[in-house]
């Protein structure tokens, strides 16, 4: 009789195949994919010569607005708050410059009337470059 314990091994699981397998399908798929590039639109862009351009200076306007909507060309108080003042002043402000940019600065509480006012009178005056002045808000 044979009294002697015997100890099965452990199983042992072997990862290295496993993994040679994974990495075969990674670049088996890496290999057969293909990446199709394509644009919605179609668009030939024309080309440029390179030739640096001048700038122009840029004449500015600011017109500012106040809480009861008073408007200021320039920080010149206007004689009355109506359209046709507003756009005759910003011609005389304008002269003969032909690149025009209108800032306009107004009051938190100036009435919204009186703002878009300032943005219409320079829109039919055919000025373009408009931009609206605010300040940076405190944390």
């Amino acid at each position: 009789m044979n009294f002697k314990v015997t100890r099965e091994e452990e199983p042992q699981l072997n990862l290295t195949p496993l993994i040679d397998v994974v990495f075969l399908l990674l670049i088996f798929f890496m290999v057969s994919t293909t990446f199709d590039k394509q644009a919605e639109i179609s668009i030939d862009l024309p080309e440029a010569d390179g030739k640096p351009v001048k700038v122009q200076k840029v004449f500015k306007i600011e017109i500012a607005i106040d809480g009861q909507g008073h408007y200021f060309i320039n920080q010149r108080r206007l004689k009355d708050d109506t359209l046709k003042t507003l756009k005759r002043a910003i011609e005389i402000t304008r002269a003969d410059n032909k690149k025009v940019q209108v800032i306009i600065s107004s009051d938190k509480s100036t009435p919204y009337q009186a703002f878009i006012t300032a943005m219409d009178a320079a829109k039919q005056l055919g000025l373009e470059h408009i931009n609206l002045a605010t300040k940076q808000a405190k944390q």
